[in-house]
């Protein structure tokens, strides 16, 4: 069979992916061949005698290499959204050889040389300041991958390359076949006190659909947290917590044990730093990002932590007198926490998280995220057709007025859903970057995933607001990969911006989910029509803080944890035992931490950002990008004082000239200081937490 655009759709790059088409078996014969195609153009390329220019050289590896990055993505999305087996067998088959030749990329000393002479030949100074950026991280990337080691060297440094990757993958299966494995079983309608209608109903649908009397109710998020919630039954609720608590864990199935795979992932990241001259991979990390050191990132997190601790003693305490005096738990343990907390919020504020989320059905929420969107930026989100993965999915266009009428500035795939086939968690991934080719400028296209529960019994789907929250945290980031006006593919959109930066839009969308104009004109009840009442709406904003100092230091835990794993674990002799990894996080918890879990938990086989998700030494992002965000949200509530809106057209088009246009082609922080006049505070974030003294 010919393994061309006509015969195997994942080498049509003619438009959008053809979903509708594609097959596992298509995966090999094109990713082999996209392969194939760019070692012979840097064969070609290395070869050539004359002076490498940006048309001739640059222009013709970006090609190649967005031609390789699209089909593979397409592979890695299905991988992530319907891991049926023969999806999983394909992926991990080819996972090797496309992890390898990156790897021989990386370290192609003739490439890299290529790369140097024109940037330090003479057409370098007649070049945009976006394209010299573009080479400079090139060299530096080159330079991380290990182009200059000694030729002996690099088969080793490859070999680590390939295997993370493999670990990676190995690591986010296993976390996903024991999540699914799981189930509680219910079959007296008496062991369902407390939870709500909607949970109830899922659960009785999720057995049925196995032909079984009862109430089956899973790990994952839809089905779990409404348990750990509401669920009166604090036998079920301990089975779910250590269930879940253990996924992946030496105390399940032995195949499916990850504490293996991270003592590896960390012996191996150490060994990459070491072979690059660097003290530890937290040095690597920080390379391409804003901050400097692990030093400057510890003393960050600490200086938060100082902050923030009193106010989770606090809440804790608090949570601790209601457990007992009002529920009658004397010790508060795991399984507690979630159930406990949520009963001593409908105490204080006179709701629950349940009663709002009867006031947020799908539709309603989207036309609300659409409605902020159109209002801040002026474009359009309207009801397109692709072939998807998922009958569930669906497609939208955005639009704007141009100069002959409406322009297209791109697309996005929306799968809000929970599936047993989709990874959990939620968020955003390119299907195409915007950039300009032969044929003009392609416009960007975006996968935003979630996984929300769906339609149950009849009704639409209901979202929590911190569902809401998570859609307009991941829609912050499609924003920024769709609302680029970066023409080159190495920094339009989400593209080379620092990673510790790449979190601000996303953070900063979440702000207007707690602000009135933007709400009231997103809800409708679900079963009266009714919008939110002011008065619920009121007690959100009161209770917006409870435990803020809690989820605070929460986050601060993981984040020492991360970047002192890749800073101070000696990972020289071999894999680390998954006893120091755990020591380590302990000796973390008694620095930051109020709440100490059992010592049967285990955290680190479950956290897939830092082993399985990019981040790696760099989970301190996330507060160091709310820093950002909440610094930039702060110029919205300036320009709203007294007008009754936030959503200022003014302030959103500056927004996304200096921030969300401009993607990676300047440093983060001059694009900061350009919407903002000034260096970021940590102020607004204090503030918006409610961690300010009175």
């Amino acid at each position: 069979m010919q393994n061309t655009p006509a015969t195997n759709p994942l080498l049509d790059f003619s438009g959008l992916p053809r979903f509708a088409d594609i097959r596992p078996e298509h995966v090999a014969p094109a990713i082999r061949s996209l392969l194939d195609e760019n070692r012979a153009l840097i064969e070609r390329l290395t070869a050539e005698p004359a002076t490498p220019s940006w048309e001739t050289f640059v222009v013709p590896m970006e090609e190649a290499g967005e031609r390789l990055g699209r089909a593979w993505g397409v592979v890695g999305h299905l991988h992530s959204v319907l891991d049926l087996p023969p999806w999983r067998e394909a992926y991990n088959a080819m996972l090797p050889e496309v992890s390898r030749f990156y790897a021989e990329v990386g370290q192609n000393l003739a490439l890299f040389h290529k790369y140097k002479a024109l940037h330090d030949g003479a057409e370098f100074a007649t070049l945009s300041p976006v394209r010299q950026r573009i080479l400079e991280h090139e060299l530096r990337d080159f330079r991380l991958s290990g182009a200059e080691l000694a030729d002996e060297l690099k088969p080793r440094f490859q070999d680590i390359q390939e295997e993370q990757s493999q670990l990676a993958a190995k690591f986010s299966e296993n976390l996903l076949d024991a999540t699914n494995a799981h189930a509680e079983w219910v079959t007296d309608a008496a062991g369902l006190a407390g939870l709500p209608d909607d949970a109830r109903e899922a659960a009785r649908a999720a057995a049925e659909a196995e032909g079984e009397p009862g109430w089956k109710f899973s790990l994952q998020m839809p089905s779990y947290l409404p348990v750990m919630q509401y669920a009166d039954d604090r036998a079920l609720r301990e089975r779910m917590d250590r269930a879940y608590a253990t996924r992946a864990s030496e105390q399940g199935r032995p195949e499916w044990d990850n504490g293996p795979l991270i003592g590896r992932i960390l012996a191996l990241r150490d060994e990459e730093a070491r072979m690059l001259g660097y003290r530890n991979f937290a040095e690597v990390s920080l390379v391409p990002k804003m901050a400097d050191t692990p030093a400057q990132v510890l003393g960050f997190l600490r200086e938060l932590a100082a902050k923030a601790k009193p106010y989770a003693e606090r809440d804790l305490a608090e949570l601790k007198a209601f457990a007992r005096n009002e529920l009658g738990l004397d010790a508060l343990e795991p399984w507690d926490i979630a159930y406990a907390s949520e009963k001593l919020r409908q105490q204080r504020y006179a709701y629950s998280d349940q009663e709002v989320k009867q006031y947020f059905p799908e539709h309603r929420v989207l036309d609300g995220l659409f409605g902020v969107i159109r209002t801040l930026y002026g474009v359009d989100i309207l009801p397109d057709l692709a072939p998807s993965w998922d009958a569930d999915v669906r497609f939208f266009r955005i639009e704007k007025d141009g100069a002959t009428g409406k322009e297209l500035v791109g697309h996005f795939y929306l799968d809000l859903h929970a599936r047993a086939t989709k990874r959990g968690g939620a968020w955003m991934d390119s299907a195409r970057s915007r950039h300009r080719s032969a044929h003009g400028t392609e416009t960007p296209v975006a996968y935003l995933v979630c996984n929300f529960p769906g339609p149950v019994a009849g009704k639409p789907a209901t979202f929590t607001h911190d569902d809401v929250l998570t859609l307009f945290h991941e829609c912050g980031h499609g924003l920024h990969h769709l609302l680029t006006q970066v023409d080159e593919l190495a920094v339009s959109g989400i593209n080379g911006v620092e990673w510790d930066a790449v979190e601000l839009p996303s953070q900063f969308m979440e702000n207007f989910c707690w602000e009135w104009d933007v709400l009231s004109g997103m809800t409708a009840h679900v079963d009266t029509g009714e919008a939110l009442p002011r008065a619920l709406y009121d007690k959100m904003i009161a209770a917006k803080n409870f435990q803020s100092g809690m989820q605070t230091v929460r986050q601060l835990e993981f984040s020492l944890f991360d970047l002192r794993l890749h800073s101070e674990v000696d990972a020289a002799a071999g894999p680390v035992p998954i006893e120091r990894v755990l020591a380590l996080l302990d000796e973390v918890r008694r620095e930051v931490a109020v709440l100490i879990p059992p010592a049967w938990h285990r955290f680190p086989h479950s956290f897939s950002h830092i082993f399985a998700g990019g981040y790696g030494a760099g989970y301190y992002s996330y507060k160091w990008a709310e820093v950002l965000s909440a610094d930039a949200f702060e110029a919205f509530e300036e320009a709203g004082a007294g007008k009754g809106s936030l959503l200022d057209a003014e302030t959103g088009a500056r927004f996304w000239r200096e921030i969300l246009a401009v993607g990676g082609s300047r440093p983060a922080l001059e694009s900061f200081k350009a919407f903002r006049g000034r260096e970021p505070r940590v102020d607004a974030l204090l503030r918006h937490n409610g961690m300010v003294s009175a």
